[in-house]
């Protein structure tokens, strides 16, 4: 139930969400210009979601930095930032994810199933989005990035890097 409230907050944003002049500077500082047709090609409900991340993940990275650990701060930021790319304007919309949300909920298998066997786009969107952003990301050369997004929502693993395991931790409190 804790899990479904988060998802009603969630949407709650999603539909509110609103990206400033302040927060375009900002991805524009940290992002190469290559990679900001990506960043604005995501729903402005997925941005603003990113930008959060960003901030969290920026917030872990502080606590979890002790003497003796190191993190990327630069290449945790941009991946916080491109996490969703694989969502792209078009393909799974507030309310597709909506849809997806609750078919998974309710139908974990089928859901899958749809997802694979091509019968609905937007499933196949919700559970492959890291694959399609890290292509897209390895297409512009950011291939750092891409290893870290395309396994972002995968169980986590020994021998995972601590920007793997800060951004899955900023995206879930997101």
């Amino acid at each position: 139930m804790n899990r479904m409230i988060g998802r009603v907050r969630q949407f709650v944003r999603a539909i509110t969400a609103q990206v400033t002049a302040e927060d375009r500077a900002y991805v524009e500082s940290v992002l190469p210009k290559e990679a900001l047709p990506l960043f604005y090609g995501m729903h402005r409900a997925d941005q603003r979601h990113a930008l959060n991340v960003a901030q969290t993940a920026m917030q872990l990275a502080e606590e979890h930095c002790t003497e003796g650990t190191t993190v990327d701060i630069r290449l945790l930021e941009r991946c916080a930032l491109l996490h969703d790319v694989g969502r792209r304007k078009g393909d799974l919309d507030i309310f597709g994810k909506v849809f997806c949300v609750l078919a998974v909920h309710f139908f974990p298998a089928r859901a899958r199933m749809w997802a694979e066997d091509g019968t609905s786009k937007m499933l196949a969107v919700y559970f492959h989005h890291p694959k399609i952003g890290a292509e897209l990301l390895r297409g512009i050369g950011l291939a750092e990035e891409a290893e870290i997004i395309e396994r972002h929502h995968e169980i986590a693993k020994m021998g995972d890097s601590l920007e793997l395991r800060l951004l899955r931790l900023a995206d879930e409190a997101n």
